[in-house]
Order: structure tokens, then C-alpha cells, then sequence
């Protein structure tokens, strides 16, 4: 089992049009593969934000991998 880092993004304008990506949320997830990660991760997500689709709080979503970030 792995640990990942998952990451979900907003992305919002500011006054002068310029695109940023903002943190809605991390987790830290144990899985065997990160798609396995994305899909628990996306659950937490909704659940924590009490919607039923992770885009409607988030424009993205990442995952890595803590065991190569640490390297």
C-alpha cells in the first residue's frame, strides 16, 4: 500500500482577469494505485463538502506520490 497526496483546485479570476489556482483541500490517502486514491479521495471530498459531484467545489483534482515526493 501506498500513501498519496491528493489535491483538489478552484480555479478563480481576480480583479485584473489573471487566473489562479486555490486549495480547497488536501488528503492523505493509503491505496494500492493512484487511481484507487483518486476515487476515495474524490468520496472524501463530496462528503466533506456535502455535494454529489467533486466539480461542483473543484476544477481539478492531483495526486503524488509521498514515497517519491520524500525522495
Amino acid at each position: 500500500m501506498h500513501k498519496y497526496l491528493v489535491t483538489f483546485h478552484k480555479v478563480v479570476s481576480d480583479s485584473c482577469g489573471c487566473d489562479h489556482q486555490i486549495v480547497q483541500q488536501r488528503v492523505i490517502i493509503t491505496a494500492r494505485s493512484e487511481v484507487s486514491a483518486l476515487y476515495e479521495a474524490k468520496a472524501r471530498f463530496c462528503e466533506a463538502m456535502r455535494v454529489v459531484d467533486w466539480r461542483l467545489r473543484a476544477d481539478s483534482c492531483e495526486v503524488a506520490d509521498l514515497a517519491l515526493l520524500a525522495a
